[in-house]
């Protein structure tokens, strides 16, 4: 493993469910036990803001219970960033702050994240250490119930596209950990590398297969806690 390498690194839903986070789960349309046309969408939010408001907000309180705390999947990526020479990204799907409560230090959201949130009127973001409500008063320009935690809905752009292709475009090595690679963009971000480089080493962690494994160099089956781990072990003793 060259470590001078450019390495891009995609997270899913996979890593964050082993630390006890409840997540979309697409096979039932629901999200911890709610429809998500009904939390997870701008005509969600129009229709009933306040039930919206509470539903993130109780996934965000959520995530101050000890118990829900990074395992040794986001310790291990942490630790890969810090010894890697060339240049690194990690791009998260999870809309939790795991990665960064582990170390990680270049990490993109590219569905938003629970901690923030943003004015519709004025397009402003702020850190979230509060509970949203439709009384709530933008700072920057006094508009009342226009805020809206900072996570990408269905039917809106994920954040950060322009970066997240640019990077890709130089990558040498890129890892998936813990997604199906069935939703898009993210699931394109294979097929766009190797328009630049066919000889692109692309490794796949995953509990079990999906069906863009076969697109993979290697694919590490099992809990991501055990197998990333193990990876970093080895590059790290190497």
């Amino acid at each position: 493993m060259n470590l001078n390498q450019n390495i891009f690194i995609l997270t899913g839903a996979g890593i964050s469910r082993e630390s006890g986070i409840k997540t979309f789960r697409e096979k039932d349309g629901l999200w911890d036990e709610h429809k998500i046309e009904d939390v997870c969408t701008i005509d969600a939010f129009i229709k009933n803001p306040s039930y919206v408001h509470k539903f993130y907000n109780e996934r965000r309180k959520k995530l101050k219970n000890p118990k829900i705390k990074p395992n040794p999947a986001h310790f291990n990526l942490a630790k890969l960033e810090k010894i890697w020479e060339g240049d690194f990204l990690l791009v998260t799907q999870n809309i939790d702050d795991l990665h960064e409560k582990a170390g990680s230090k270049n990490i993109l959201h590219m569905h938003g994240t629970l901690d923030k949130y943003y004015c519709m009127k004025c397009f402003k973001f702020g850190e979230l250490k509060f509970d949203l409500s439709s009384s709530h008063k933008c700072k920057y320009c006094d508009s009342i119930g226009s805020t809206r935690v900072d996570v990408v809905w269905f039917g809106e752009q994920p954040k950060y596209l322009p970066q997240i292709y640019s990077f890709l475009e130089k990558t040498d090595l890129f890892i998936s950990i813990g997604t199906s690679n069935n939703v898009y963009p993210a699931a394109g971000f294979i097929d766009y590398i190797l328009q630049f480089n066919q000889n692109v080493n692309l490794i796949e962690f995953n509990i079990e297969k999906t069906n863009k494994s076969n697109l993979f160099t290697d694919s590490f089956i099992g809990p991501a806690s055990k197998t990333v781990e193990r990876f970093v072990e080895k590059i790290t003793i190497k």
